[in-house]
């Protein structure tokens, strides 16, 4: 079993340091096998870049009027595909000055994607708020927040995430399932959006090892897709294999993460 701690205060150079408490292994296990992918008809498709920045879809990209891209940093292969696909991409990111692209398609906001509002900072309904009437039809949600992602997916309205058809999201700090706290927020957010989408694709990122304790294993980063609920079909017959022929690694010169047995 878990040698879990039990919430320790130790003294560190005169301050006091609290060490979360450790989630229940049950309820992890059980929490983990609600995220295993499941098989679909559709066919996954990779767009964007031969290793980080591409990421694995289902082949159902007809009626999608825009891609909300919020995090763009130096990496827009993705949206440059959705953009040759004829879709438009309203991304933002206030780290950088704009994309590193120029592409008539793209349509930039220097902001954050956050839970307040400021000149710095904007909430996700607000960001697809700002999609044009004219482009009717779903969306696409490609986002790496680096961290943000639980608190901006927990604050975004039903409405919002309903839109998406897709959704590519990369998933940090999921290593900190063991503490009972972070467990909490992560699993919040998760069941959140599985009330709209089921999980049809999982890629570790192996930039770090996954963290292993008693029979568990998680990665500390994933890129996890979603495929809304009236869009998915399964299929039954198909076995999923691990990694999908289509998957790369994100970081060249790293060893290979393969999707933990438990996951799968």
């Amino acid at each position: 079993m878990f040698e879990f701690l039990k919430g320790v205060a130790e003294k560190l150079s005169g301050n006091k340091v609290w060490i979360e408490p450790s989630a229940d292994p049950e309820q992890i296990a059980s929490f983990i096998k609600s995220l295993r992918p499941k098989a679909i008809k559709a066919p996954l498709i990779r767009l964007g870049g031969v290793a980080d920045g591409g990421y694995l879809l289902p082949n159902d990209l007809d009626g999608i009027g825009a891609c909300i891209s919020p995090g763009v940093s130096t990496e827009v292969s993705f949206d440059r595909a959705m953009a040759d696909r004829g879709i438009d991409v309203f991304m933002a990111d206030a780290s950088v000055a704009g994309p590193p692209a120029i592409d008539a398609r793209f349509h930039f906001l220097k902001k954050f994607v956050d839970v307040h509002e400021d000149e710095s900072n904007i909430r996700l309904d607000s960001l697809c708020g700002l999609v044009p009437a004219g482009l009717g039809g779903d969306r696409l949600l490609q986002m790496d927040i680096e961290g943000a992602e639980y608190r901006v997916l927990l604050d975004a309205s039903d409405e919002t995430l309903k839109s998406f058809r897709i959704m590519t999201i990369e998933f940090h700090h999921l290593s900190r399932l063991y503490g009972r706290f972070s467990f909490r927020i992560i699993r919040a957010a998760f069941q959140k959006l599985l009330r709209f989408h089921e999980i049809v694709h999982v890629h570790p990122n192996n930039h770090a090892k996954p963290v292993r304790r008693g029979g568990l294993e998680i990665p500390a980063v994933m890129e996890f897709t979603f495929y809304r609920k009236d869009r998915f079909v399964p299929d039954a017959d198909a076995k999923l294999t691990f990694p999908h022929l289509l998957d790369r690694d994100n970081v060249a010169g790293k060893p290979s993460v393969v999707l933990p047995k438990c996951w799968q």
